[in-house]
């Protein structure tokens, strides 16, 4: 296997040396194995277009592979996968961004919980701009509105024919949080009620009366893949975010959030409540 690390996609290329035929698994177990097609295990298999990597990580698990070596392999495809996404933007991708990006393209789910701002994922672009040049004060414009850019791109995911829920608990004090002047909170304010209309986006808001609850230490995302052991929990932090990957941390993270999501306000009070807040401004 180790001669595979070459690149990502060598692992699936259709020789009478791959793993999957070394394992006697025609296309069509091996495929319903890691829950794929047979014609998308063919196409990896032939080089057509990038592999994705949760593909990747499966077919490693299902065929053997190392930990080392899965993880190796994974990591390519990650990288393969970004360089084909970002070609349009004039600058890089910060190395920072990579993985979430990765992560966002693959995920039948996200779960937000957040403290400071509304998620990024729901911000308009003035919002954005706004909590941006706060956050990274000495940056120069230029560079604030590349970050925009990522986060405007990423907001393409909730347009796909098959868009991931997108389940958001919204501290009360993110919301009263004045970002970037009174129309740009109130044309926030107004953004994320007509998304929460959208059948695969809800928001709840967790109110200052809820007291204190599961996740005072701050925002965080569970990101959740095809499968429960390709979950990830993004967690932010000053300058960037940290990944939490290992099981009883995750499980620590989906528990907080099934918690905050009882203590939040249903969705008709938690409308009432944004659509209150947006008045005010």
């Amino acid at each position: 296997m180790t001669q595979l690390l070459q690149q990502p996609i060598e692992l699936l290329s259709a020789t009478r040396h791959t793993p999957r035929v070394a394992l006697e698994l025609s296309k069509e177990e091996a495929g319903a194995h890691v829950g794929i097609s047979k014609a998308t295990l063919s196409r990896y298999e032939t080089k057509e277009g990038p592999v994705k990597w949760p593909t990747v990580d499966a077919l490693c698990r299902e065929y053997g592979a190392s930990d080392e070596e899965r993880s190796a392999l994974v990591e390519l495809a990650k990288g393969a996968r970004i360089q084909g996404w970002w070609r349009s933007l004039a600058d890089p991708i910060p190395e920072s961004m990579n993985l979430m990006l990765t992560l966002e393209d693959e995920v039948v789910r996200e779960d937000h919980y957040a403290c400071m701002y509304v998620p990024g994922l729901l911000q308009t672009r003035s919002y954005a701009e706004a909590v941006h040049r706060a956050s990274e004060v000495q940056c120069p414009e230029r560079e604030v509105q590349h970050m925009v850019d990522i986060r405007m791109k990423r907001q393409e995911l909730l347009d796909r024919s098959e868009p991931p829920h997108i389940w958001c608990v919204i501290d009360e004090a993110a919301l009263r949080r004045r970002v970037g002047g009174p129309e740009v909170m109130r044309n926030q304010l107004d953004h994320l009620l007509a998304l929460s209309q959208r059948p695969h986006i809800t928001v709840q808001v967790l109110p200052f009366s809820s007291g204190a609850h599961a996740a005072a230490v701050g925002s965080f995302a569970v990101l959740r893949g095809p499968a429960p052991e390709l979950d990830v929990v993004y967690v932010d932090l000053l300058g960037g975010g940290l990944f939490v990957e290992k099981r009883q941390e995750l499980e620590r993270y989906r528990l907080a959030f099934e918690y905050l999501s009882a203590q939040a306000l249903d969705l008709e009070s938690s409308a009432e409540i944004i659509h209150r807040i947006s008045k005010e401004h």
